[in-house]
């Protein structure tokens, strides 16, 4: 198993489960960066729609109108909180994936990087979820939702397609409700270790998915050699 040298994370960012999201920075925070770490402490542990703005303000030490020049409204704000939550989440997913050479590992490697996420003091389950179930049918904060889904079941498409996999995007739908269960679990059963059950249930389905694939090619080998055979005579 080729493992990487794991990159340096920044820790200690408040409530970012480790990481410095882009654009965020240590010295000096803007009014925007005030806003965002407000929201994302009081949206990702009470809710998006829960929280009104007025505490948001308070907690962010602002006017209320640096909100309004900054987002121009609520949901724009919010859109931006799941926006720094993607990015926190792709990174540490990515970094995990990093960290490895073979297909194998870097696609079982996802799993690994939601452990970290569960490891988290703060998790409290995929902020994605807890917002898209307070949100309404194509408002920005579901759009978001969509947007980061899209995201991981593009990349264990991939990964899984790299793995050889002959049917990457049967595999990537299998591993996304294993993805999504582990991350329900981890918060209802406050259980991080849930992700190691998650990956190791991960590499049954690319092993049975991968014989699946040989016994195929297998068999139309065998097929195409027959027919060779009879036409030959």
């Amino acid at each position: 198993m080729a493992v990487k040298e794991a990159g340096t994370t920044a820790e200690g960012s408040g409530g970012f489960g480790g990481v410095v999201p882009p654009g965020v920075s240590r010295v000096r925070p803007t009014a925007r960066e005030r806003l965002l770490a407000a929201a994302n402490e009081l949206f990702y542990n009470e809710g998006v729609h829960t929280v009104g703005i007025d505490r948001v303000i308070e907690q962010a030490g602002v006017a209320k109108a640096s909100l309004y020049n900054t987002f121009g409204s609520k949901d724009e704000l919010v859109r931006a909180y799941l926006e720094t939550r993607r990015a926190s989440v792709t990174q540490r997913i990515t970094q995990a994936v990093e960290r490895y050479d073979t297909p194998r590992e870097r696609l079982l490697a996802v799993f690994e990087g939601q452990g970290e996420l569960f490891a988290q003091p703060d998790y409290r389950g995929c902020a994605f979820a807890r917002a898209s179930a307070e949100s309404h049918p194509g408002d920005l904060a579901e759009q978001a939702a969509e947007d980061y889904r899209r995201w991981v079941r593009t990349l264990l498409t991939e990964l899984a397609a790299q793995a050889g996999v002959l049917e990457p995007e049967v595999l990537a739908r299998q591993l996304h409700l294993l993805y999504d269960g582990s991350g329900q679990s981890a918060r209802m059963d406050h259980d991080p270790a849930v992700a190691a059950v998650a990956r190791t249930a991960a590499a049954t389905l690319l092993d049975a998915a991968l014989t699946q694939g040989h016994q195929r090619m297998a068999g139309e080998d065998a097929d195409s050699f027959s027919s060779s055979t009879t036409s030959s005579r």
